[in-house]
């Protein structure tokens, strides 16, 4: 399993653990009108969430730019690095 498709699925299951649906699925195209109840509040408990699990902190014009799943993994891997 590649480093992005790990993070996918960590990413999904913190979702699911916020909004309490094991339905959800994300993808790197996918954005939060996609998720029924993904609002800016549970986002931003999401981007916490990420925040812990891997032990990053992303800039906050960042967190309010990120157009897609995909750029939080792609962040995360960035954020790693610094």
């Amino acid at each position: 399993m590649s480093d992005e498709q790990e993070r996918l699925t960590t990413l999904t299951q913190i979702l699911r653990d916020l909004l309490g649906d094991d339905s959800i699925v994300l993808t790197a195209a996918t954005v939060r009108d996609d998720i029924p109840g993904w609002d800016s509040f549970s986002y931003i408990n999401f981007i916490v969430a990420v925040e812990a699990e891997y032990g990053v902190r992303f800039r906050i014009a960042d967190v309010e730019s990120f157009p897609d799943v995909g750029a939080i993994v792609a962040a995360i891997g960035t954020a790693a690095r610094r």
